[in-house]
């Protein structure tokens, strides 16, 4: 149920390798980082030794200098795991996320930031989103007001993912005034700043699932970085970070593909095996229809999810395919990790079988980081060429 017939043979060796990885670490160890609230260092470590965290990485700074293709393969293995979403998200935005740094950081930033985040001795997160803006980033408060050689950031980010476990922060913030400028994502600088605690208040946000893996509002009153930690030219900081929005939706979607199979491997599991009335209860097509429709759905969405990384591997548009793969990939996973649960029935309540567990982690792939109501906006206004709603 993998689908690694499409695969190259380095591919499926990549596969394997890092699957090899991800099997070491159990159910009981990830029901009690759940449990625990506790990120899993051990995991992460194990990764970070394997040199997977620089799989997308260029070779001139330690990295593996792969494509998006095989960083989507590597998560949604990862998250194909007793690790699922808290597996993936807790190295996430080591993969993809310094991308801004790849493409628009000076050879010195990308040999002085990107070395360490591949030998893992240091995380970072991504401080974008806030409590009033959402998804309109063109509404983003938080003001960086240089004096010198530096700036002082001030204002909130909020679902800043790792920030307790965090070195350093990818941040956007206002250099102008929203007036002052000609549209309102002009204006906004792009910092991989230093995460000073005696500037920043770092405030777990509790939730719902992925309790392993930190969820955070960040108060930050005046916390200083260099000019030189700044990311490409003031005001231009909404272009650097859309460089990394298709990576990341494909790569959430590769995730939830991943958390997707390994709900429904154990349902399957359990189908052969729970006998009721004196057969297995997988013999019967109110049992066996439901997983045969998630089986496809995963694979139609998996398929999705592999044109989109080979079109931006090849330098090719590829907005729609990205955003389409992660829509119908977290559809497709949320409804398999659903019927896991009814398949199993009682125990599908149970922590003991895991599968609750991924029903209430793959949620996340459905709301972040971009809702589905938006991707259909963006599918009906640049493939079909309907009028904007909003």
């Amino acid at each position: 149920m993998t689908g690694v017939s499409l695969l190259t043979e380095d591919q499926n060796s990549l596969v394997e390798a890092i699957g090899k990885i991800a099997d070491r670490f159990g159910d009981d160890y990830w029901r009690k980082a759940d449990e625990t609230a506790s990120f899993p260092h051990e995991y992460a470590r194990a990764i970070a030794e394997g040199g997977w965290l620089g799989i997308a990485m260029p070779e001139n700074v330690g990295g593996a200098g792969l494509g998006l293709t095989e960083a989507a393969l590597m998560m949604e293995r990862l998250a194909n795991s007793a690790g699922a979403m808290a597996a993936a998200s807790s190295i996430h935005i080591n993969i993809f996320g310094l991308h801004p740094v790849v493409v628009f950081g000076t050879e010195q930033q990308q040999q002085r930031f990107l070395p360490p985040l591949i030998a893992g001795t240091e995380r970072a997160c991504f401080g974008v989103t806030e409590p009033d803006a959402g998804l309109d980033t063109g509404r983003l408060k938080t003001m960086a007001v240089r004096d010198g050689d530096i700036y002082r950031i001030t204002g909130r980010k909020i679902w800043t993912s790792t920030a307790q476990e965090a070195d350093r922060v990818l941040i956007i913030a206002r250099t102008s005034p929203v007036e002052a400028t000609p549209k309102p994502t002009d204006g906004l600088t792009l910092f991989y700043a230093p995460l000073d605690r005696s500037k920043v208040e770092i405030r777990a946000i509790h939730k719902m699932g992925r309790h392993a893996v930190d969820s955070n509002m960040l108060f930050i009153d005046g916390l200083e970085v260099p000019v030189e930690d700044r990311i490409g030219e003031e005001g231009q900081g909404f272009r650097c970070l859309l460089h990394g929005l298709n990576p990341e939706r494909i790569l959430i979607a590769a995730e939830a593909i991943g958390v997707g199979r390994q709900a429904l491997s154990r349902a399957v599991t359990y189908a052969k095996e729970r006998v009721v009335f004196g057969r297995p209860i997988g013999q019967n097509q109110g049992i066996q229809h439901p997983l045969a429709e998630n089986w496809m759905e995963l694979e139609a969405a998996w398929l999705m999810v592999l044109r989109a990384a080979a079109l931006y591997d090849a330098g090719q548009p590829c907005g729609a395919e990205a955003n389409s793969a992660k829509y119908l990939a977290a559809e497709a996973a949320f409804k398999a990790c659903e019927r896991a649960v009814m398949t199993l029935g009682g125990m599908g309540y149970a922590a003991e079988y895991g599968v609750e567990r991924l029903l209430r982690e793959v949620l996340i792939t459905r709301i972040a980081p971009v809702s589905p109501e938006l991707i259909k906006c963006f599918i009906a206004e640049r493939v079909l060429g309907l009028p904007k709603s909003y």
